[in-house]
């Protein structure tokens, strides 16, 4: 098989190509970033980037919000966040003597959430109803959410203390984890050089390349991307194979928790995205292996003794796709 794990040039056309390329102006580095924003945009789904601080993990998501039509909210995760600054509050209306829900940042198409981790377990869990269900509970109603709707939030590896590390199924509510790595030297000066120009030019906000209307039409025609049965057999056993199912591979005692259902649905939604981005009515074995370890890897959790060992589950998902053939 090809590997083309890399391989992230977008050459689906307008107005798709155009978001993609406009959020690469201005993200050094960051293709990778750029078509799994894209993916999740075309499939509903939400994303969690890890990295360092200071990789334009905030950058990114500004950058795909000025591109679509619709409203954007950030939401700051601090410690002592409480679930009604996400989600809203009632409020108590003097001159009409009647208490009024007051909207939180949740209620926006583009939801960024700052250092999830940060955020204590009953905020946590109120973004897991948001996501996974598009709607909110409060004050005794349930209320949707805006339709297109999607949470991108953000994590950094350092200063763990204090923080709320999000449990198994809130993790399983993220289409996929991007893992960012710091940039080599020439990007490193490329990102110089772009930061300067900004400054000098202080171009305005373009106006949006995407409305609502058209990301719709892209959605249904993702949805209509061919998936052979030879490829669907190709997911299930990958996933099985997380769950020591697998002849070609022994997990024994290395997996703690295993890939659930929702994983392989989302492998194949994200491998019909991709495979629309790259300009083909089908997907291929090369989408699933290039999308396998952001869509599975934080569905999936090594025992105690396979991390003391330096086993993680990316490591472990590599040996996987290795092992596995894919057709």
């Amino acid at each position: 098989m090809e590997d083309i794990t890399d391989s992230t040039t977008i050459v689906q056309t307008d107005p798709a190509a155009m978001l993609a390329a406009r959020m690469e102006a201005g993200l050094v580095g960051h293709a990778v970033l750029v078509e799994r924003l894209m993916i999740a945009l075309l499939t509903g789904g939400h994303v969690l980037i890890e990295g360092a601080p200071g990789l334009a993990k905030t950058r990114s998501v500004r950058r795909l919000a000025d591109g679509v039509e619709g409203s954007f909210a950030r939401i700051q995760c601090t410690p002592d966040l409480m679930p009604s600054d996400v989600t809203g509050t009632q409020i108590y209306r003097q001159d009409s003597g009647a208490m009024e829900f007051l909207p939180g940042p949740v209620f926006h198409n583009l939801v960024l959430v700052d250092e999830i981790n940060r955020a204590p377990p009953k905020v946590q869990s109120a973004l897991l109803e948001a996501m996974g269900e598009g709607q909110v509970t409060a004050g005794g109603r349930t209320r949707p959410l805006p339709d297109p709707f999607m949470v991108i939030a953000t994590q950094n590896p350092l200063e763990q203390e204090g923080t709320f590390p999000l449990p198994e199924a809130q993790l399983d509510r993220f289409l996929m984890h991007v893992v960012l790595d710091l940039p080599d030297e020439a990007a490193e000066m490329e990102i110089l050089d772009l930061v300067e120009t900004e400054l000098r030019t202080h171009a305005g906000r373009e106006a949006p390349t995407l409305d609502h209307a058209t990301l719709a039409a892209m959605q249904e025609d993702v949805l209509q991307v061919h998936l052979s049965p030879a490829l669907k057999h190709y997911m299930v056993a990958l996933v099985m194979a997380t769950r020591g199912a697998s002849d070609a591979i022994d997990l024994t005692d290395r997996i703690r928790h295993a890939v659930s259902p929702r994983g392989t649905l989302a492998l194949a939604s994200s491998a019909r995205a991709r495979a629309w981005l790259h300009g083909r009515d089908y997907a291929v074995p090369e989408d699933i292996a290039a999308l396998a370890p952001d869509v599975l890897c934080h569905r999936m959790a090594p025992t105690w003794r396979a991390q003391a060992e330096g086993h993680t589950s990316r490591t472990i998902l590599a040996e996987i796709l290795s092992a596995v053939p894919p057709l």
